[in-house]
């Protein structure tokens, strides 16, 4: 793993098309903008299981049924700072 230490404002620039700016540090949080295409998955590292395992579950409901599409949706809003992934494939 490769540990850097930024200031706000301050990027990180990963490949040729993904970047993250230090919006804010307060305390021990830090807020973070991440700029990156749409196919690529960004999702916090909390909710990767649970995304994981979702996936990974056998289609047993009949399609008018069918789940939302965001496995996250429940949890935007419910926690300052929770956000649905932006896409989940």
């Amino acid at each position: 793993m490769l540990v850097l230490s930024r200031k706000t404002g301050q990027e990180l620039v990963i490949g040729d098309n993904i970047r993250i700016t230090v919006n804010r540090v307060s305390g021990n949080r830090v807020t973070l903008g991440i700029d990156a295409p749409e196919e690529v998955r960004i999702m916090r590292g909390e909710l990767e299981p649970i995304v994981k395992s979702f996936e990974t579950k056998p289609k047993t409901t009949a399609p008018e049924e069918a789940a939302p599409t965001s496995i996250a949706a429940p949890w935007v809003g419910h926690e300052e700072g929770l956000h649905a992934p932006r896409q989940l494939h």
